[in-house]
């Protein structure tokens, strides 16, 4: 992988109002800085979905490496980067990083020790791939210690890429703070990239009772495919697509049937997050109440259609709704 954005579906209400979806791809050690931007709605790839022998074959072969390696100085900016032979050196010493996690991770797949120490990465590979293969086939001996991906795949997160579906009608404050130079270079380079790519859109005029559906027909979807759909199929298309994220299965591969099941399948599970992407415009009437539904200004997200969307047990909420 590498640094990538494209702007899935970008929409202007008849109120002016404009709402944005992205899938993005950045480093994975600054997914927490994004994520500390709470008027977005997000949907990630989940390091428990994804299996550990895939996981690790991607860190071997397409590792985050930094692009350049700062110098240690007070403050929460780098100093001058490294250069010549002590930024080979700094980088050799991430790849032992990430190849001693993978050596760790396959102890805890198979047995501690099962890598012997330096060794190259054509050998891991090789072994990653006899992992898979037994594990496929269920031939894992009781000697493994066959430990879960939620917890394998963690040892591998400084060294991933990620990648990420984010809906907002609010990008002016995470321009201003991470398209600068003073964040870390890593978000930086993604804000960059969305903030380009924001001003070079030109959001599509969407009438009341129509919706922002990114993933669907023209918008990252399969136009023929979505053609005939009914309008409340294609919410649940949009959903779906959204929430394959966090599996990294899209792959160009499009099937209605299969998403319209997986939303209903979250839908059954309360997993509502993939849910706020496609959203309508607020009719006159509500914007006159109020100009937030949930954490977007002048749309309402498919998920507030939902009964008791807040809370899966069906509790009422203990004040009024607050925009985030």
């Amino acid at each position: 992988m590498a640094y990538a954005c494209t702007v899935l579906a970008d929409s202007v209400s008849p109120a002016g109002d404009r709402i944005t979806t992205f899938e993005v791809t950045f480093p994975r050690l600054v997914l927490a800085e994004f994520n500390t931007h709470r008027v977005f709605s997000r949907n990630s790839a989940s390091s428990r979905a994804i299996p550990v022998a895939t996981q690790l074959r991607r860190v071997l072969e397409d590792p985050y490496i930094p692009a350049e390696f700062g110098t240690n100085q007070p403050g929460m900016q780098a100093g001058p980067s490294l250069v010549g032979e002590p930024a080979a050196r700094a980088r050799g010493e991430w790849l032992a990083a990430r190849d001693a996690a993978v050596a760790h991770v396959i102890g805890l797949i198979a047995e501690p020790g099962t890598v012997r120490p330096g060794a190259p990465t054509a050998e891991l590979l090789e072994l990653v791939e006899q992992l898979r293969a037994r594990i496929s086939a269920r031939d894992v001996p009781d000697t493994w210690l066959n430990v879960h991906k939620q917890l394998a795949n963690r040892l591998l997160e400084p060294f991933m890429w990620h990648t990420l579906i984010v809906t907002s009608t609010e990008w002016d404050n995470f321009f201003h703070l991470r398209a600068h130079p003073d964040a870390q270079p890593e978000i930086q380079e993604i804000a960059a990239r969305m903030l380009a790519a924001y001003e070079a859109s030109v959001p599509r005029d969407v009438a009341e009772g129509e919706w922002h559906l990114p993933l669907v027909g023209e918008h990252g979807g399969d136009p023929a495919a979505d053609a005939d759909l009914s309008t409340d199929d294609l919410l649940k298309v949009a959903v779906g697509r959204c929430a394959r994220v966090s599996y990294l299965t899209h792959g160009g591969t499009r099937d209605p049937s299969a998403d319209i099941t997986l939303h209903d399948r979250l839908l059954e599970s309360a997993h509502l997050s993939p849910f706020e992407h496609p959203a309508r415009p607020m009719t006159e009437a509500e914007l006159a109440e109020s100009a937030w539904s949930g954490n977007f200004r002048g749309w309402r997200p498919y998920r507030k259609d939902i009964p008791h969307e807040w809370d899966a047990l069906g509790a009422e909420p203990a004040v009024e709704e607050l925009a985030v």
